[in-house]
């Protein structure tokens, strides 16, 4: 808390004398909203929100966290006390102002006069019923609705492995069409890993935003079943893997948090203890990768990180398990960044970076003509550059796969904030990737888009034909609007997993 403080005195000193030298109103305008707005993250484009937005949302939470504080902007206002406690631990809302009231009237008028009234479409492209996918409906439990938190693809075993909010954890037998309960967990599962003779359960706590840490991570070694000595803090993605080749398997832990986050390491000492290791001391951070990017031998870490910072960070094994960390993608954080795969795209020899955004379950929704999914290509020194965009509202997952079997990576994305007034199709779409140095795709969607709120996917051979095929999750819970029609049609046909059948072979 000291520390944060300190930073923050420091910072506003910082800003102030910037600020100071601005010689007129316009130029003092663009200071403030330069020096304030991306003090913490990258700064937004003011066009990039209407102004109601920037009005009734953005600026409310702008000037709590500034410590400027009324009835319309406490954060603490519906919580509990514990929740208040964890609050004010954080350090995120000052009991006093970091910005003179004169200076933030002006911030706010220079925003408000500046933002648009509202934004606009990207214009409808003609979209190609698939023929490749041949699909099937699969329901996983009697529950109303569809509630699928964690899925994953056994293709050795011809297996799919989906988790439930409701912390059930089933398996489905694709050869018999049989289903099967594997644990039932005390909350929703988000991550689940079968490696050596361990298996890995993860388990987020409170699902919704929280400052309180209830998630865990379980071990089971035959009739051993251990857990980190601490709780998480909303964990959503696990990695095991051996980092320092010792023959035995670190956990990386992406704990999303809310307000305060992190990525852990957690090592086991000589006595058989995990020992923690912080490598992020920050929020957001959804998926880690372990790759060695800049070819040591020594495998690095790769994550993506959401929650305000977004961007993509690698760090870089150094020696004796040692990680430094260096930025290589900053977005702005409204481009709801929440996925990412590393993959020699272009064939050049060097990884290159996919990313998707499209997060809207937050306080600024609307279409976002910004969001979609981004290719970013590797110059040989790992300096990344967006190279194509393909806009798509509320893109929140995508894989890539040789699906048609050419020799190059083609692409599936899904929308869990779908635009359903303009774009109603386009929950999921294929792209074939027609020429890769032209990014030349064809889009393609399903014949039949919305049998299910689509917001998980996984790949692989699951009827063992010799090609690609996806499965797609469905979750139905709202946090975002939806219309009527859609929620009492999945409320009635009960679409859990949707399997697309590659018919190529």
């Amino acid at each position: 808390m000291l520390l944060n403080v300190f930073i923050r005195s420091f910072l506003v000193i910082g800003i102030t004398l910037f600020i100071g030298c601005a010689p007129n109103k316009k130029d003092r305008q663009v200071a403030l909203f330069d020096s304030y707005c991306a003090s913490c993250h990258m700064a937004p484009d003011i066009n990039s929100l209407p102004k109601h937005l920037w009005k009734n949302k953005v600026l409310p939470e702008m000037a709590a966290r500034m410590g400027i504080r009324d009835s319309t902007n406490n954060p603490f206002k519906g919580v509990s006390l514990v929740e208040q406690g964890e609050i004010l631990k954080t350090g995120v809302y000052p009991s006093n102002p970091i910005i003179a009231m004169e200076d933030w009237k002006i911030l706010e008028e220079y925003i408000l006069n500046n933002a648009p009234d509202s934004l606009s479409s990207y214009p409808t492209r003609p979209l190609a019923e698939v023929k490749q996918f041949q699909t099937k409906t699969l329901a996983i439990d009697s529950i109303e609705g569809s509630n699928i938190s964690y899925l994953k693809i056994d293709q050795n075993n011809q297996k799919i492995l989906a988790g439930s909010l409701q912390g059930q954890l089933l398996r489905y037998d694709y050869a018999l069409s049989e289903l099967e309960p594997v644990i039932k967990a005390a909350s929703t599962i988000t991550d689940y890993t079968q490696k050596s003779d361990n298996t890995y359960l993860t388990t987020i706590g409170f699902l919704l935003p929280s400052e309180i840490a209830s998630g865990a991570l379980g071990i089971k070694n035959g009739e051993i079943i251990k857990s980190l000595p601490q709780k998480l803090h909303r964990p959503v993605h696990t990695l095991i893997h051996d980092f320092d080749k010792d023959g035995i398997d670190e956990i990386v832990v992406s704990e999303f948090g809310d307000l305060k986050g992190q990525l852990a390491l957690w090592k086991k000492n000589a006595d058989g203890h995990f020992i923690e290791q912080v490598l992020l001391n920050q929020p957001g951070v959804i998926k880690t990768e372990a790759r060695d990017i800049n070819n040591d031998g020594k495998d690095d870490l790769i994550a993506v990180t959401s929650q305000g910072e977004e961007g993509i960070t690698i760090l870089y094994q150094t020696e004796e398990m040692k990680f430094r960390p260096e930025q290589v993608l900053r977005f702005p954080p409204n481009y709801g960044t929440s996925w990412f795969e590393t993959l020699d795209f272009d064939k050049d020899g060097d990884l290159d970076i996919i990313t998707a955004h499209g997060d809207n379950a937050d306080e600024t929704y609307t279409m976002k003509p910004y969001h979609g999914l981004r290719i970013h290509l590797n110059d040989g020194l790992n300096h990344f550059e967006e190279s194509f965009f393909y806009p798509l509202n509320g893109c929140t997952r995508f894989l890539s796969g040789d699906f048609d079997q050419d020799g190059d990576e083609d692409l599936a994305l899904l929308s869990t904030f779908p635009d359903y007034e303009n774009h109603p199709h386009e929950t999921f779409i294929y792209l074939e990737n027609r020429n890769t140095k032209t990014f030349d795709f064809k889009s393609y969607r399903l014949a039949d888009p919305n049998l299910g709120r689509w917001f998980l996917l996984d790949s692989g051979d699951i009827d063992h034909d010799g090609d690609i095929d996806i499965v797609l999750g469905s979750l139905t819970y709202v946090y975002s609007p939806i219309p009527k029609e859609l929620q009492e049609r999945w409320k009635n046909e009960n679409v859990d997993l949707l399997i697309l059948e590659n018919m190529l072979n």
